[in-house]
């Protein structure tokens, strides 16, 4: 029978300990959420800012994950879709490079913008089958040995010209990956070119942050505490930075990598990180019609990749404005205000030079207007992503435990996406469930 008369607790309500929590109260267990931050999501929230929607960095909702597809109600979260494709700034000017599959008419007029072949077009489409046919579990799917860096990948298996990698391919994949060098598995790009194929990216109404509100709103409201900071964690309870020592059951470390490296004593090794600078500018108007995502295809300047969410989803700006989020990833202008951990706002003052530059680069390609935007936030998150280089999926899938009562999940645990993180933190509920119901070992 399942012991209930004691408590899991669960430290970090991101979205890995929010799913983990949600399946361990599902079965019936009672569960405490501890948060030392004022509200619940980790790396996956919005500010609000004088009426504008602030995601913490670019982020988006692939809605193929099948993770979100079993947990989250897309209907409540009234997603907004992005259009599929980018707009690539250029030598040339801005030209567009759009989704076949999804929108063949205006695909044509793109076939002769100058950014790569038609061969690298027929490459890519017979890799977009190939990762629909093969499944999306980067550590299951077959793959020719040894497992390459995506830029290896991309450039001598896939056979894509340097043209089209570095006006179109190597800035997408920098935007996502948080890392400009493409050092990435081959095995995770794969799984999120698969993604990308299989389904929209969309973002919530309400901002990303919607997604784990969504989530805690499933359990008790006692079982969530906020600013509520844990020092030291063990199989058999946590202690709070106040000095309260907490028993539990079991307890499960719910937090980013560095942070559970700490709590754990060494028994996790901290992973590498990957960041990301976001500026977020309010304008009077968009400076593009579009719902797409545009990207430096020179190489040059500092900005690599900007959207304009409101144009997305207009509860992103206030009635009259719009939303332009752009995103830095190299660190040479990045500088020191990428060199802390956690997910808090570093100002300008890190990098002073770095707003001044972005804005120089925004009225080379928008015109003189962009003098009147406003900027609203400078957001530096040193820990975006854990880094997973190649050769990471060739090892086996880590256990979700780590001794008797002691667990971990996050997306370091799995793949780098919100697909990895909700079923990290399922697979530690799971695994803690399957050992409350057997003797100890």
């Amino acid at each position: 029978m399942l012991n209930v008369a004691n408590r899991v607790v669960v430290v970090g309500a991101g979205l890995a300990g929010l799913c983990c929590a949600r399946r361990l109260v599902e079965a019936g267990l009672p569960v405490l959420v501890l948060e030392a931050g004022p509200e619940v999501g980790g790396r996956v929230r919005t500010d609000l800012v004088d009426g504008h929607r602030l995601d913490h960095g670019f982020q988006v909702l692939q809605t193929a994950y099948p993770e979100a597809q079993a947990v989250l109600d897309y209907t409540s979260l009234r997603l907004r879709p992005f259009d599929s494709g980018a707009l690539i700034r250029t030598p040339r000017g801005f030209q567009k490079m759009l989704d076949p599959w999804r929108n063949p008419l205006g695909a044509v007029g793109t076939l002769f913008n100058g950014i790569g072949t038609l061969g690298d077009r027929l490459r890519l489409a017979e890799l977009r089958g190939r990762v629909l046919a093969q499944g999306y579990d980067p550590r299951q799917t077959p793959q020719p040995a040894p497992e390459l860096s995506t830029r290896d990948f991309l450039l001598n298996r896939v056979g894509v010209s340097r043209e089209m990698y570095a006006q179109f391919l190597q800035p997408w994949f920098a935007g996502v990956f948080f890392e400009r060098e493409l050092v990435t598995s081959s095995r995770f790009f794969e799984f999120v070119f698969h993604m990308f194929s299989a389904g929209p990216a969309c973002i919530p109404a309400e901002g990303m942050g919607a997604i784990p509100r969504q989530l805690a709103a499933a359990l008790p409201a006692e079982s969530l505490r906020l600013n509520t900071r844990v020092t030291q964690a063990t199989a058999a309870g946590v202690t709070l930075e106040s000095g309260e020592r907490l028993d539990a059951l079991g307890v499960v470390l719910a937090v980013e990598g560095p942070a559970a490296a700490r709590l754990s004593g060494g028994e996790i090794e901290a992973p590498g990180s990957c960041g990301t600078t976001c500026l977020s500018y309010s304008a009077e108007a968009p400076p593009l019609a579009d719902r797409l995502l545009v990207l430096n295809g020179t190489g040059a300047g500092p900005i690599n990749n900007l959207c304009v969410p409101s144009n997305v989803s207009a509860s992103y700006a206030p009635p009259g404005r719009a939303l332009i989020s752009v995103s830095v990833i190299d660190p040479a202008y990045r500088g020191s205000a990428g060199t802390g951990t956690g997910t808090g706002t570093s100002d300008t003052a890190a990098n002073p030079g770095l707003e001044q530059a972005v804005r120089q680069q925004l009225t080379e390609w928008f015109g003189a207007g962009v003098a009147q935007w406003r900027h609203l936030q400078t957001r530096s998150i040193a820990h975006g992503l854990p880094a997973q280089p190649a050769g990471t999926f060739d090892r086996p899938l880590p256990h979700p435990r780590l001794a008797n009562g002691l667990y971990c999940c996050g997306d370091y645990r799995d793949s780098a996406s919100i697909q990895g993180a909700m079923l990290s933190g399922r697979r530690a509920a799971e695994q803690c469930l399957s050992d409350l119901r057997q003797p100890a070992r």
